[in-house]
C-alpha cells in the first residue's frame, strides 16, 4: 500500500486520459464508496453523484464543458453535486449511526433539532454546506481515484445549470463540481510545485 503522505504528494490534476481504458460500473460504484467516507456536518452526506460514462452521456456532457477533450477520454466524469435542505434528511441519515449505538438518543435528537435550527430559514447556509460537503467528497474520490492507480481533475469549467437540465437533476442538487477519472495518456505533467508552509502557515 502507498505511504498516504506519498499519495497526496503524487496526485496531480490529468488533462490527458488513455480513452481505450474503461472503468466497469462495479469499479466506478467503489470509487464512490470511499468518496462516501468523506466527512460532513452533522453526518449529513449530503452529497450525489451522476457517473457520466456512456458514449452518449459524454456527448451531451461534452458542450456543456466547453468541449474539453478529458470529458471524451476520460473513462468516467462524476458530477459532483451537493444537496440543499440536508436537515430534511437527517433524521434517516444519522439512524444508523443511533442504532449502531454511537450516539444515544438524547444526541440523536439534539442534532436534528440543531439542524433544524440551524439550516432549515437559511438558504445561504445550506448552500455553503452543500459547497462544503460535495467539495470534500470530490476531494476523497481524487485520493481515492490515485489509490487505485487512476488519475483524475477537478472541473469548474462547466455549465452548472445546463448540467442539471440535461442530467434531469432535481432543484435540491448542486452541482459542485464535475472530476474526470481515468487511466492516464502520454502528456500529464508531474505534481506542480507548492507554495512553501512558511508563506501559507501562521500560528496563533
Amino acid at each position: 500500500m502507498t505511504d498516504f503522505s506519498e499519495l497526496i504528494k503524487t496526485r496531480i490534476s490529468a488533462n490527458s486520459y488513455d480513452p481505450a481504458r474503461k472503468l466497469s460500473d462495479d469499479e466506478i460504484a467503489q470509487l464512490i464508496e470511499l468518496a462516501t467516507y468523506a466527512p460532513s456536518a452533522f453526518n449529513f452526506q449530503n452529497w450525489k453523484f451522476v457517473a457520466v460514462r456512456s458514449d452518449e452521456a459524454k456527448a451531451l456532457l461534452l458542450p456543456l464543458a466547453f468541449n474539453q477533450p478529458k470529458i471524451v477520454d476520460s473513462a468516467v466524469t462524476f458530477i459532483v453535486c451537493g444537496t440543499m435542505e440536508p436537515h430534511l434528511n437527517l433524521p434517516a441519515a444519522l439512524r444508523p449511526t443511533r442504532d449502531a449505538g454511537i450516539i444515544d438518543e438524547a444526541t440523536y435528537n439534539g442534532w436534528i433539532g440543531a439542524a433544524n435550527g440551524m439550516y432549515k430559514e437559511n438558504p445561504s447556509l445550506q448552500r455553503d454546506e452543500a459547497i462544503r460537503s460535495g467539495a470534500m467528497a470530490a476531494m476523497t474520490l481524487m485520493l481515492a481515484a490515485h489509490g487505485k492507480g487512476l488519475v483524475s481533475c477537478p472541473m469548474i469549467g462547466f455549465d452548472p445549470a445546463g448540467v442539471a437540465e440535461a442530467f434531469s437533476l432535481p432543484s435540491s442538487d448542486v452541482p459542485v463540481m464535475l472530476v474526470t477519472v481515468g487511466y492516464t495518456g502520454a502528456a500529464n505533467w508531474p505534481q506542480k510545485p507548492r507554495n512553501a508552509v512558511t508563506d501559507v502557515l501562521s500560528f496563533a
